[in-house]
């Protein structure tokens, strides 16, 4: 594996709406390269992994594995496993499609398929002994397609769509590919990392907080379940409870004109999504939230950040604790 400079990313897409550091050891995690396997495995083999559509049975350590679901290719890349098939979820571009946020990346790039509906003829063709597929739609009819092909990860049992959660994500890609140990300390690692955040800024502990993404068709916000949302709580805040009233089976809300108060809150946090950050500054009903008047909102301008935050990954969290946190305690000390 080999590491990148961090550069801009490209403009979220409306994908990451829907509905709407990895950091792994270059010395002792080396990849199998091009056969999507790994030099070593601290994990035994067959393994049962209990998932919504059942159990499922992996005989012996995958070698070629294609990664569908939204952040499992850069989980598999932190334990040390290269992908051969993966998504960009994202919208990042590039040829392996992974963000800056990232740090550890390909030998060897993986083949890129469709994001939302995959081509079965072309994962197929990549001849995977395993498909992961932890966080995305999650319906019947994608897991039937998929598991006819090669034994298939999906989401956790009662996880709705997209709501897989990083711990659940890691946990289910390091049982499959025989890295649970590795997994287990990458969680505890990052966990201790959010835990310190918390304890370094007491004055997050119950304040409100609004997340929010804008549009081409306007505002919208996240509930619980999502894991922008669970990383504010995380680090103390409380979500916003006049959106969190309004939570249904998904995890994004639309928030018509007429009810862009509910995005008024201790803290805002917002981002775009296929739009220009103007688009919201400029926005008459922008400046109508009494935190935007009093410096309490934020508009995760920067791509990368906005992507990294939206990843719900152990890179994407790491990222953010770096580059996140700082904004929302000068907010919450300008405010």
């Amino acid at each position: 594996m080999s590491f990148r400079t961090p550069t801009r990313a490209a403009a979220l897409v409306a994908a990451a709406a829907l509905v709407l550091t990895a950091c792994g050891d270059d010395d002792d995690t080396q990849s199998g390269g091009g056969d999507g396997g790994s030099a070593s495995s601290s994990g035994s083999f067959p393994v049962t992994i209990e998932t919504a559509f059942g159990d499922v049975t992996i005989d012996e350590e995958p070698t070629r594995v294609v990664a569908l679901g939204w952040s499992d290719a850069e989980t598999a890349l932190a334990l040390g496993v290269e992908p051969v098939g993966a998504t960009d979820w994202l919208g990042v571009g590039g040829d392996d499609g992974l963000g800056d946020w990232v740090e550890v990346t390909y030998a060897e790039d993986p083949e890129l398929v469709d994001t939302l509906e995959p081509s079965a003829e072309a994962i197929a063709a990549l001849e995977p002994d395993l498909i992961l597929d932890t966080r995305s739609d999650g319906t019947q009819e994608r897991y039937d397609l998929l598991s006819r092909i090669a034994p298939t990860i999906g989401q956790p049992e009662g996880v709705g769509p997209y709501q897989t959660t990083w711990q659940q994500q890691l946990e289910l890609v390091g049982r499959a590919l025989g890295r649970a140990e590795e997994a287990g300390q990458l969680q505890a690692d990052l966990e201790q990392r959010i835990a310190d955040a918390e304890a370094g800024h007491p004055e997050f502990a119950g304040v409100e907080v609004a997340v929010a993404a804008y549009t081409s068709e306007g505002f919208g916000a996240y509930v619980r379940g999502d894991g922008r949302v669970d990383f504010m709580e995380a680090l103390g805040f409380v979500n916003a409870p006049a959106v969190q009233a309004e939570a249904g089976s998904n995890f994004f809300i639309p928030v018509s004109d007429e009810q862009v108060s509910l995005l008024d809150s201790g803290l805002t946090v917002v981002f775009p999504i296929s739009v220009e950050v103007g688009d919201i500054t400029g926005n008459p009903l922008w400046g109508t939230l009494a935190s935007v008047r009093e410096n309490r909102a934020i508009v995760l301008e920067d791509p990368n950040l906005a992507n990294a935050f939206s990843a719900a990954s152990v890179a994407g969290i790491t990222y953010a604790l770096d580059s996140a946190v700082p904004l929302f305690a000068t907010a919450l000390a300008a405010g």
